[in-house]
């Protein structure tokens, strides 16, 4: 039984993973960055950590969900980092979006360690975190995912095993296209409705009536038609997975057009100040 939780990471989804983690009964310790967002955890009976080593030592089950750069590097390989203070035997759960480099360098440092590696990507917005919604993506070994069903239900609803380890993100890496160019596709057709004359209410009446309609198409297609980017998913980072998955495809030898038309879209949004808001606002982009 897992008892003894680690979690780093208190993103705009990993914060509301860790909260309903604390509905459970584990003795959870978390760490980030933002003070003022462990300060909410420890308010729902989370406790402090002071670094991500001290979070990860004598757990359990240690979940990280960091993006890559320069953060996850500090995170995982820092002095007070992840493997600094992870026991031997430990699970780590790694549930970031990251390139297929990333993952297995990170395994690499797990195995090296003794320690139980799950190369398991979240799939969903801060909404879906919030609610228990989230699609956990896993890769690894089945019988150590099996072991951690239970606390991923807090936060996931669905928990599908891929294969080994790296399988997982390169999932993430057909999610991320699909769902990036599925949003910018859908904000190019409201625009080109806009412009003959039809409102985006009604455009997304038609669209849900038939092969097209989708609850991604409903639940942005109505968030621009109120000009409402509040962030889901960072359209920042949407921008980066987009070309971490063409640089996958490159190294395969394989082109993907609507993947390269698609990121110009959201380097223009980020390059115009919007890369803070939802990756919804390249509807913004394709009004200019």
């Amino acid at each position: 039984m897992l008892k003894k939780i680690g979690f780093i990471g208190l993103g705009t989804v990993g914060k509301h993973m860790a909260a309903n983690l604390t509905k459970g009964n584990y003795d959870l310790t978390v760490f980030d960055t933002h003070k003022e967002i462990v300060n909410e955890l420890v308010a729902l009976g989370a406790n402090e950590a002071s670094s991500a080593a001290e979070a990860a030592k004598g757990r359990d089950l240690v979940i990280a969900i960091v993006p890559e750069g320069n953060e996850l590097e500090g995170l995982f390989f820092g002095q007070d980092g992840i493997f600094s203070g992870i026991d031997q035997g430990t699970i780590l759960a790694d549930m970031g979006s990251h390139s297929l480099e990333a993952t297995m360098r990170n395994f690499d440092e797990a195995s090296k360690k003794g320690l139980l590696y799950l190369d398991a990507p979240v799939w969903g917005s801060k909404d879906h975190a919030a609610n228990g919604l989230l699609t956990i993506i896993v890769g690894g070994d089945f019988s150590i995912a099996g072991k951690c069903r239970e606390p991923f239900s807090y936060f996931g609803l669905n928990t599908i095993h891929v294969g080994s380890v790296g399988d997982a993100t390169k999932m993430k890496f057909i999610v991320n296209l699909v769902q990036a160019e599925l949003v910018q596709v859908l904000a190019e057709g409201l625009v080109f409705g806009d412009r003959m004359g039809f409102n985006a209410e009604k455009i997304l009446e038609v669209l849900d009536t038939r092969g097209v309609a989708s609850p991604l198409f409903h639940l942005k297609g109505r968030a621009m038609a109120r000009n409402d980017f509040t962030r889901s998913l960072a359209l920042k980072y949407v921008n980066e997975q987009l070309h971490i998955v063409m640089n996958a495809a490159r190294l395969m030898g394989l082109h993907l057009p609507a993947a390269e038309a698609a990121a110009k879209v959201y380097e223009e949004g980020v390059a115009a100040g919007w890369g803070e808001e939802d990756f919804s606002a390249v509807f913004k982009v394709l009004q200019k």
